[in-house]
């Protein structure tokens, strides 16, 4: 499947700056395309590993998965 537009216009904005030497806290995305870029260091952030491991831990509580 093709990115959206709005995720691919993101990802260049978000490259753009981290190589200005912005940080960015947090970046949203909703499903009409709206795109919210939050500069500024993130006081702990979790990595993907931890991240998917949180998931799996809320689906087993929650019997999904």
């Amino acid at each position: 499947m093709a990115r959206k537009p709005s995720t691919v216009v993101a990802r260049a904005v978000i490259k753009a700056l981290t190589s200005a030497g912005v940080d960015i806290a947090r970046v949203e995305i909703d499903d009409t395309g709206k795109t919210v870029i939050v500069a500024g260091k993130s006081a702990g952030v979790l990595g993907v590993d931890d991240l998917d491991r949180e998931l799996e831990e809320w689906e087993s509580r929650h019997g999904e998965g």
